[in-house]
């Protein structure tokens, strides 16, 4: 199997207002005082910038990628720890990954320094308005130890770290803390966000996610994915 590194970044997965929104994240937090370096230049070195849509530009395409998904049964937990994915990684004095995620997603942005101290977020998963940071988790579409099921497992600990804070693919967005931890580790046959409104994008998330980093599918898994790409319009 190619290493994350080998792999090269279609250029019409990825939309323009979050590709633009992540980089334009990365430069201010560079740029505010206390911020000294910026090191959240993750996945693979030879992508071309996304371009086009933060997941699979249709429900078309989605369909299509995921058809390519290779279907096994999930794989053992053993040697799995949350450590072997390091994260989050470094954007700068004090600051990291998840204040990069929190600006992004974020409007009306406050900060102390580079760290993301209060703003306005709607959590896509249940629909919620948040004002207070601390109420927000950053969750990875594509959770750690599902991915660890599914082929991570025979990575080395730098490509997890890259998979862990992946700010090029669609694995990492700001949404309520009880949302992201009543989710856990489950794929989408065991848990689907509350908002059905939100089932369309969380599917072709997750199968943008999967697909890129070449993780593998249960069938119970690949069903729901189809049933909810059913849902978008």
């Amino acid at each position: 199997m190619r290493t994350p590194q080998q792999r090269h970044l279609p250029t019409d997965r990825f939309s323009l207002r979050r590709a633009v929104a992540a980089v334009a994240a990365a430069l201010a937090l560079a740029a505010t005082a206390g911020c000294e370096s910026v090191d959240i230049s993750l996945g693979s070195p030879s992508a071309a910038p996304p371009v086009d849509g933060p997941a699979a530009g249709s429900a078309d395409e989605a369909t299509a990628l995921l058809d390519q998904l290779t279907v096994a049964a999930a794989g053992s937990m053993q040697g799995y720890s949350r450590d072997r994915f390091p994260h989050w990684s470094s954007a700068g004095s004090n600051c990291d990954v998840r204040d990069t995620v929190l600006e992004r997603d974020g409007t009306a942005i406050e900060l102390d320094g580079c760290n993301v101290v209060g703003g306005e977020w709607l959590s896509a998963f249940d629909g919620e308005s948040f004002t207070n940071p601390r109420d927000l988790d950053i969750d990875h579409i594509v959770p750690l130890a599902n991915a660890w099921r599914s082929g991570a497992d025979t990575w080395n600990d730098d490509q997890r770290r890259e998979f862990a804070n992946d700010l090029e693919r669609p694995q990492l967005i700001a949404v309520s803390a009880s949302t992201n931890r009543a989710k856990g580790d489950q794929d989408p046959s065991q848990w689907q966000p509350p908002n059905r409104d939100y089932w369309c994008q969380y599917a072709q998330d997750w199968i943008t996610v999967k697909h890129y980093w070449e993780l593998s599918v249960t069938q119970p898994e690949k069903a729901t994915l189809a049933d909810m790409l059913a849902t978008c319009p």
